[in-house]
């Protein structure tokens, strides 16, 4: 451990110590000059430099409305630019995967060129894809739409490290999963159920009914693993009343539901339905009968679902919890189902109801969540005011923190409860990582020689100003906390800042 981290550690362990919560009670309303740094924590990764004052002069709930229509905000030009210049994160998911599946041709051929080919292209997809998501989070104006691309993508999740997925992640995340984060559900589930990522991370383009000849080549196979997730993890929940049987049917329902590998990356070709691999038989789904239709089997069961009261109370509490408090009150629960169910399922709705909600705008959830490695590196850049070129640190650093983008193998996704990221070890690595940022010794420059002769000495790293940093925080920080920090010395004290559990809350 690094002797300049102990003050920080120190500072940690002396306020780490939470008081035990009282019951049930009606939630405090927040003072107006304490809103602003609320909604800047719960619907953009923190505040920048000046941001507190700016939602403060236009209105808390301005701020809101505007963030609820994300596509009347422009994107600066700068940020526009460099995410145009991520050629890997533009192309369409054909076109990826064509250029995937030839090497990997090349590779089986015992060609080793093609071997170490394969392994750059394989970082080139990673790092961009990276770069791409980190871009928009740290600069786009468009903050809440990129808090909701994070929330979807757990919810939804794709493992990138899982074969063509490598390829396709990235044109999930942009087709499937951005054009939808604020719209409705039922357009989410469809778009997500039907893009070649997850059709091939749950196995579903593999599904289908047995080949009642036995001399046929293809032997076929029930897959039930995305019908599971899909009632599980999408829509109903765990206890949301089916049994074993229904994932059965809706599996049958599914068969048939795939994408051809070749004609995706030749043409373009995603989701097709293939009447030959389908389940023709009659099925008995949550207690309907179901006749053999085709594909319109499949797509009942996502109209089904999408507007189930089961699948809106559970996508309710979950947004409750991402947003409020890991334990949500069930008030706000039951008028976020309420407001689903009314509008059928249209998600920037519910978040309304949510955002206007005493329970949110309360002093009970203000600093209440515990930020996810992933919310708490951007906001500590977001309120550094750093510029940052290379993203490379970053993601190694959320890599270290136990949360690699696109990284997370299980069909469940990434938690953002505080039982699932508040250890010992990683706070320790996060106090490393504010230590770095705050005495400028993060390489986020654009380049970043590997080897820096002697001859030429690295650049003196630049700390920040603690001043700023505390002026950028606002009301993020407690009078305790500021008391502490200030009896530090001087040039630990943008680390303490960061590194203090009040900065770790959100």
């Amino acid at each position: 451990m690094r002797p300049h981290s102990l003050p920080v550690l120190l500072l940690c362990a002396a306020l780490c110590a939470q008081p035990a919560l009282a019951g049930p009670a009606p939630p405090t309303p927040l003072a107006p000059d304490q809103q602003a740094v609320h909604v800047l924590n719960r619907l953009a990764f923190g505040p920048r430099p000046g941001d507190v004052e700016r939602v403060t002069r236009i209105g808390v709930g301005r701020w809101i409305d505007e963030q609820l229509q994300p596509e009347a905000i422009a994107l600066p030009a700068a940020l526009t630019a460099r995410l145009d210049g991520l050629g890997t994160v533009t192309r369409s998911a054909g076109a990826s995967l064509d250029e995937y599946l030839a090497l990997r041709r090349q590779v089986r051929d015992e060609d080793e060129g093609a071997r170490q080919r394969r392994r750059e292209l394989d970082a080139r997809v990673a790092r961009e894809a990276a770069e791409a998501r980190l871009l928009r989070a740290l600069d786009s104006p468009r903050q809440l739409e990129e808090v909701m691309v994070d929330f979807w993508y757990n919810h939804f999740n794709v493992f990138a490290g899982k074969g063509i997925d490598r390829a396709l992640v990235t044109s999930y995340e942009n087709e499937a999963i951005r054009p939808h984060a604020l719209g409705r559900f039922r357009d989410l589930l469809g778009a997500t159920a039907k893009h070649p990522a997850m059709l091939f991370y749950l196995d579903n383009a593999v599904s289908s009914a047995p080949d009642p000849n036995p001399k046929a080549k293809r032997k076929g196979g029930l897959n039930e693993n995305y019908a599971r997730e899909l009632m599980e993890l999408h829509t109903l929940g765990v206890d949301g009343g089916y049994t074993q049987q229904d994932v059965t049917e809706l599996a049958r329902m599914l068969t048939g539901w795939t994408f051809d590998q070749r004609r995706l990356a030749a043409g373009g070709e995603g989701f097709r339905f293939d009447p030959k691999r389908h389940d023709q038989g009659n099925k008995t789904w949550l207690g309907q009968a179901i006749a053999p239709d085709g594909q319109r089997e499949g797509e009942r069961a996502l109209d089904v679902l999408a507007v189930h009261p089961t699948t809106a109370r559970h996508v309710s509490r979950q947004l409750a919890q991402y947003f409020v408090s890991d334990d949500p009150p069930q008030a706000l629960v039951e008028r976020m189902t309420a407001a689903w169910r009314a509008s059928s399922g249209d998600i920037r709705t519910v978040l309304r109801t949510l955002f206007t909600s005493p329970e949110f705008m309360s002093t009970e959830a203000a600093g209440a969540k515990f930020k996810t490695p992933y919310q708490f590196v951007l906001s500590a850049l977001r309120a550094s005011g750093v510029a940052v070129a290379n993203v490379g640190s970053l993601t190694n650093t959320m890599s270290q923190l136990g949360m690699p983008l696109y990284g997370c193998q299980t069909p469940d996704g990434y938690k953002n409860t505080q039982d699932a990221w508040r250890n010992p070890d990683a706070l320790t690595r996060r106090i490393a990582f504010a230590t770095a940022l705050a005495g400028g010794r993060l390489p986020l420059a654009a380049s970043q020689p590997a080897y820096q002769p002697a001859s030429q000495p690295a650049p003196k790293p630049v700390p920040l100003d603690p001043a700023a940093l505390q002026a950028a925080l606002a009301g993020s920080v407690s009078p305790r906390t500021l008391g502490i920090v200030g009896q530090g010395p001087e040039r630990l004290r943008a680390a303490m800042l960061l590194g203090s559990p009040d900065f770790m809350q959100r």
